[in-house]
């Protein structure tokens, strides 16, 4: 049972959330904006389950029967709204869901609050049903829309909801977090955390991923190797990308992370800054060999390469020319 204290990061919005709850002054409707990973559902079951809390703090109790109801996943006056296709959520969904129950009392809380994840995906229809329910909600009605794309709602949507935006974490946090909670060592807490980008949820997946370290091993090799690699090796190193296709991000992030590495010891030979320590001596070389230009040159090529895959470039062309790249600088 963990609240907002075991929260990492996001110190602003808790003490938003904690000081509305103390102050009776919570609104009908809010927007929780942040990346798939960044804790919106978490902070948004927490600010559920102290609204509910029959002991009404500034934090679950754990104890009271609205806590354990809560915590159960059966707490009848906390809805979190369900859809059938993953690329929608319709008109009917909302209706149903929302605007129907809505007239119905809370069963045993103060609050009856409605959680809608992944809220950008509503169609218009079922944005424009959602906002004739947000213009005038029952007394007793919350509702928080849980969003990575805040732009995609409706502005009349957004004007009347409070919008409280989740940011990137600090990495040193998210390195303690993954060291003290999840035992991963210095090392690939260090490789996690650069990867993560201040998502914590997305740091957890990745230690916890035998499937990225295999990426992670690949891509290194590949690194390593590719100062004595032909053509005909090349080829074959693509084919071996192409078993990565559906984590192709996560494959240029090793090499875009890998030349920071380089870049950062040929400017400060300041081996605790570099990501891939275990590397260090194939970094140092890459730092000898490669200019200050064609570290720039191959960074930007993986930069460019992800801009053409999201494009739906050929693969084994792109990556292709990557390579080339890279062999090159």
């Amino acid at each position: 049972m963990s609240g907002f204290k075991n929260v990492v990061g996001h110190a602003d919005i808790i003490q938003y959330i904690q000081n509305a709850v103390t102050e009776d002054k919570v609104s009908h409707a809010y927007i929780m904006n942040g990346e798939r990973g960044s804790g919106k559902k978490m902070l948004a079951n927490l600010f559920a389950q102290t609204l509910q809390c029959e002991r009404g703090g500034n934090e679950p109790c754990y104890e009271c029967h609205s806590c354990k109801q809560a915590l159960s996943g059966n707490h009848p006056d906390i809805i979190t709204v369900q859809h059938e296709k993953p690329s929608s959520i319709s008109v009917d969904e909302i209706r149903v869901q929302v605007n129907e129950d809505i007239q119905v009392k809370p069963y045993s809380s103060k609050y009856k609050i409605y959680i809608i994840p992944e809220a950008d995906l509503m169609t218009q229809q079922a944005q424009n049903a959602l906002l004739k329910t947000i213009e005038e909600p029952p007394s007793y009605a919350i509702i928080i829309l849980l969003t990575e794309n805040a732009h995609k709602l409706l502005p009349t949507i957004c004007s009347r909801c409070v919008m409280l935006k989740l940011r990137n974490i600090k990495d040193q946090l998210v390195k303690k977090y993954l060291m003290e909670n999840l035992q991963i060592p210095d090392y690939k807490a260090d490789v996690c955390t650069a990867f993560a980008q201040g998502n914590i949820g997305r740091a957890i997946l990745l230690a916890n991923s035998e499937h990225f370290n295999e990426i992670k091993e690949e891509a290194i090799q590949l690194l390593k190797n590719i100062d004595t690699m032909d053509l005909s090796d090349m080829i074959e190193a693509v084919k071996r990308c192409s078993q990565y296709k559906m984590d192709v991000d996560d494959y240029l992030d090793v090499l875009a992370i890998w030349y920071r590495d380089v870049l950062i010891y040929k400017a400060t030979k300041n081996i605790d800054r570099v990501i891939f320590a275990e590397q260090l001596n194939y970094i140092k070389e890459r730092a000898r060999k490669s200019s200050y230009e064609g570290i720039e040159n191959i960074l930007k090529a993986i930069e460019n390469a992800k801009a053409r895959l999201r494009a739906n470039v050929n693969f084994d062309l792109v990556m292709e020319l990557l390579l080339l790249t890279i062999k090159e600088n």
